[in-house]
């Protein structure tokens, strides 16, 4: 097998070299996602190894750097795996639980978070004697706990035969779509009204972005979500994503003939 570590998969020319390498070699290619959050250029080094011919691709997920506290060693970033699966649904992820988890502790816990995204595989770091390990010793776990994790069933099915169980999920999901269906036809409407603000803000040449009501709207909704039970966190990151695309619709429509 190769191994793609996550400094390499950084850069596209020491992949592109590794690919050349291989072509012909009927052996499997495992890709670990790189350091940074950056899912184009994890996504850019399978397909250069999808286009050398590899057959037995795998993508392994080691977190990412991170720059905040975390109780990882480094960060899972649990969403850009999804996208991957999303955009790279034949290529099988396995999580490496061992370097995001960065201690025994969390072990565990991570690897029941990998099983409920559908992860195809674990890599665990096992270790005789972890205290003498000569490489991260810190996260490395003796076999006999390896055995333990492998053998303690998991929380929650992957799927179920359970009829009554699957109507009802269905009901529930039912239920959100309607509301998703809902939120799109909401943001619609939230677009026209951005785009007649622009359209003014242009008449009287006033600057798009306007930092007073943008804090004005970021306090409201942030109030709004915690009396609602949502995280401000979301709240937060919601409305940045809406406020970007308000000024986006804002900047075309001022800057138009």
């Amino acid at each position: 097998m190769v191994w793609i570590g996550a400094r390499t998969t950084v850069s596209p020319f020491s992949v592109q070299e590794l690919a050349e390498a291989i072509k012909g070699v009927n052996i499997p290619v495992f890709v670990k996602n790189p350091v940074n959050p950056d899912l184009g250029l994890w996504m850019g080094a399978i397909e250069r190894f999808k286009n050398a011919g590899v057959l037995e691709l795998y993508a392994i997920h080691r977190g990412f750097h991170a720059y905040d506290s975390s109780p990882y060693r480094n960060s899972p970033r649990w969403e850009i795996v999804i996208d991957l699966k999303t955009q790279m649904p034949e290529i099988p992820v396995i999580c490496d639980v061992s370097h995001i988890s960065g201690t025994p502790e969390l072990i565990s816990s991570v690897a029941q978070k990998a099983f409920d995204l559908d992860y195809q595989g674990l890599m665990v770091e096992t270790h005789i004697n972890p205290e003498v390990a000569l490489s991260d010793a810190k996260q490395q776990i003796t076999p006999a706990n390896l055995v333990y994790i492998y053998n303690t069933p998991p929380k929650y099915e992957i799927s179920t035969t359970n009829n009554e169980m699957l109507e009802k999920l269905i009901e529930l999901r039912s239920r959100v779509d309607s509301i998703d269906d809902s939120l799109i036809q909401l943001l619609s409407s939230r677009k026209r009204l951005v785009e007649e603000i622009g359209k003014h803000k242009k008449e009287y040449a006033m600057t798009i972005f306007q930092l007073k009501r943008w804090e004005e709207i970021l306090e409201r909704q942030l109030r709004n979500g915690q009396a609602s039970g949502l995280s401000s966190e979301f709240i937060k990151q919601l409305y940045e994503v809406i406020h970007t695309e308000s000024i986006r619709l804002q900047h075309t429509i001022l800057n138009s003939e």
